[in-house]
């Protein structure tokens, strides 16, 4: 049955769109930027407004030295107390920690944002890998059959052979024994196959198995230049830029820590109404209402040494993270530079074994003849259909670990995500 082929530009869609990892990215970033808010930085006031409705219910024995007021027993008196009111607290000054905490805030939102980014572009390589290695083991399973097909071809010719006399049990009998050698890498080359697809169904999060096919050819891009990968690289690798913005989150927190040697300084007002009830008495009700302000200034004058402590960690996480983006660059440029090796060393063996292919299709079709004409035996025939097996596996190879580096080498670079939109 025909299977639809899956493109690299539909796989690398479907994959921004279903895959579990850049969702659950994608929704951090949502929560990191819900949080760089002028609330959360403490930079809006805050307002409260409550009410109380409350019954009390008493005896109340009153005794006068007045003879002339009579005494009062009162039983059962109900008292209702209503309570409304509105409060506003607004912090004018904490010694600027509250617009330090909002640039650290706005910085933590920029790291969500590249943190997203950073898991697309490996997302992106993960794919790419999965996508070429099905093509490339596709390709593999395409050559078994063509040998499987040689190998037929060869059985047919020993039967004949054998019939004419002019050939032997023992070459009829490696024949077969060679034929089904090739089966049985056929059957494992297409468990292989499978094996490969599932994980590309994975990566795009299918809930079922998804069979397909892909097209056949692994495209290489423009040669490279190591210089130029370095250099762009330094300005636009995810990882590095995260590194940046954490280093300046970590000096925003030294900024927000400073606030704690100055005082806070908060300013409040309200509104409030007050009503109450009695049953029995003289007074029947009696009402409140008025507005209150006030302002008020407050200071840690001794904490055990605890502001010290918080802002000398503080500066250790800052030189941890300097020294991180150090250790970046310089792991960045060493990873560069190895997988370039490994890119140019891979587009050297392309061409190589390109040649190599030509001269054992030609061997081959020389040994088929010749083992037709009986000048060569089943042996010498066998080892040119392995040397063109060899040939073609040898070559796909140099050509996925071609494609392999150059996904690398643009993942690396930063500019992963660019190429592919």
């Amino acid at each position: 049955m025909a299977q639809d082929t899956l493109r690299i530009e539909e796989a690398i869609q479907k994959g921004l769109e279903k895959n579990f990892a850049i969702r659950i990215a994608k929704n951090e970033a949502q929560i990191a930027k819900n949080n760089n808010s002028l609330g959360n930085a403490g930079l809006l006031p805050v307002v409260t407004a409550d009410g109380t409705i409350s019954k009390r219910i008493e005896d109340n024995e009153t005794q006068y030295s007045a003879n002339s007021i009579p005494d009062r027993n009162d039983k059962g008196v109900e008292t209702t107390s209503y309570n409304y009111g509105i409060d506003a607290t607004w912090t004018i000054f904490d010694g600027l920690t509250m617009f330090a905490t909002k640039d650290r805030l706005n910085l933590e939102a920029e790291i969500g944002e590249e943190q997203t980014r950073l898991e697309i572009e490996n997302l992106l390589a993960e794919l790419i890998n999965g996508y070429y290695q099905i093509v490339a083991r596709q390709k593999a399973h395409k050559i078994l059959e063509n040998t499987v097909q040689v190998s037929e071809e060869r059985i047919r010719i020993a039967e004949t052979k054998k019939d004419l006399g002019s050939g032997s049990e023992y070459d009829l009998l490696q024949a077969r024994a060679d034929f089904n050698a090739d089966r049985a890498a056929l059957i494992r080359s297409g468990t292989t196959l499978k094996q490969s697809k599932i994980i590309v169904n994975q990566i795009l999060s299918n809930s079922s198995f998804e069979n397909f096919d892909v097209e056949p050819a692994i495209e290489m891009g423009e040669m490279m230049d190591l210089e130029v990968l370095t250099e762009r690289a330094l300005v636009e690798n995810k990882s590095l830029s995260v590194a940046r913005l954490n280093e300046m989150a970590a000096s925003e927190e030294i900024n927000e820590l400073r606030g704690d040697w100055f005082p806070q300084v908060d300013v409040s007002g309200g509104y409030g109404y007050s009503k109450t009830e009695t049953s029995t008495g003289f007074v029947d009700f009696s009402n409140t209402s008025g507005f209150n302000y006030g302002i008020t200034a407050r200071i840690n004058l001794f904490d055990g040494f605890n502001k010290n402590r918080r802002s000398q960690n503080a500066q250790i996480r800052l030189k941890n993270q300097q020294l991180q983006l150090e250790e970046l660059k310089l792991r960045l440029r060493s990873e560069i530079q190895q997988v370039y090796e490994q890119y140019i060393d891979a587009l050297s063996l392309i061409e190589l074994e390109q040649e190599n292919l030509q001269f054992t299709k030609q061997s081959l079709d020389i040994a088929l003849e010749r083992f037709r004409l009986g000048t060569i035996n089943s042996v010498e025939l066998r080892e040119a259909q392995l040397s063109l097996l060899n040939a073609e596996n040898r070559l796909i190879i140099a050509q996925i670990e071609a494609k392999n580096a150059e996904t690398e080498l643009l993942r690396l670079s930063g500019d992963l995500l660019r190429r592919v939109n």
